[in-house]
């Protein structure tokens, strides 16, 4: 489990989050939706400490992450696995040279122990028989599961993702969407996604925080939101056609 509580945090005079707090559940796919400009990358970079908050604290599973000093923070990291964006392989390093990196750099496994974890976290994502490819070699939905495997590659216990499905199309976002659901219950991870895919909203937001002008406007489940009476999250998450005749239908 995760915890905000009271998270302030401005640039140059101006809020950009304002008062947050939330509570982020172990197992469950937890996610942070917004407009962009809304605050939610901060916040997510609140949580995993490239950011520190002005006022308020972060609790990792009643460790106070805030008050920790480097090198507690430093040894905490080692729990936490992250998907970036773009996925930010190493494009000199082959597959397994890229999902084997973090326990290269953290752990004292022998090469032959490494190997069969680097094998076992690719096989988990679905892929076989890649391991001396190169990124530039791979597609793009293969790209985001090798950066899952070397995200579950140190068996975290919290997992951050930021904007996994952008630049997929519909389907791989969709199978990058279960992938993720499926190993947050498998390893009993606290993940938490920061996204503005609806289909990821509806399909797996077992609990959402909206971010609007740095505040926290909504929280709930992906059902919710088809009873919410909130103005805003009701302008952002329906802007599109297909989202308002989903509602109506319900």
């Amino acid at each position: 489990m995760i915890e905000a509580l009271n998270i302030n945090k401005s640039f140059e005079g101006k809020d950009v989050l304002i008062d947050i707090s939330a509570t982020f559940s172990k197992g469950k796919t937890n996610l942070i939706i917004g407009q962009s400009g809304s605050g939610k990358t901060v916040l997510l970079k609140c949580l995993v400490g490239l950011f520190e908050p002005d006022t308020g604290e972060v609790y990792y599973d009643d460790r106070n992450f805030t008050k920790m000093n480097r090198n507690a923070k430093n040894k905490l990291c080692q729990e936490i696995g992250m998907i970036f964006q773009g996925g930010a392989l190493f494009d000199s390093q082959t597959v397994e040279e890229n999902v084997g990196f973090p326990l290269y750099m953290f752990t004292e496994m022998s090469e032959e122990e490494r190997l069969e974890r680097v094998d076992f976290c690719l096989k988990r994502v679905n892929l076989e028989n890649v391991n001396h490819l190169y990124p530039s070699e791979i597609s793009g939905g293969m790209k985001k599961r090798v950066a899952i495997a070397r995200a579950i590659a140190l068996n975290p216990r919290y997992l951050f993702c930021d904007e996994p499905n952008s630049g997929l199309d519909p389907k791989t976002s969709i199978v990058i969407d279960e992938l993720i659901k499926e190993i947050t219950k498998e390893f009993n991870m606290t993940t938490i996604i920061n996204t503005h895919d609806m289909n990821s909203v509806m399909n797996i937001g077992e609990y959402i925080i909206f971010i609007h002008n740095g505040r926290k406007f909504w929280e709930g489940t992906s059902e919710d939101i088809f009873h919410s009476d909130n103005v805003e999250l009701n302008d952002f998450v329906f802007a599109s056609e297909l989202f308002k005749k989903i509602k109506m239908n319900k």
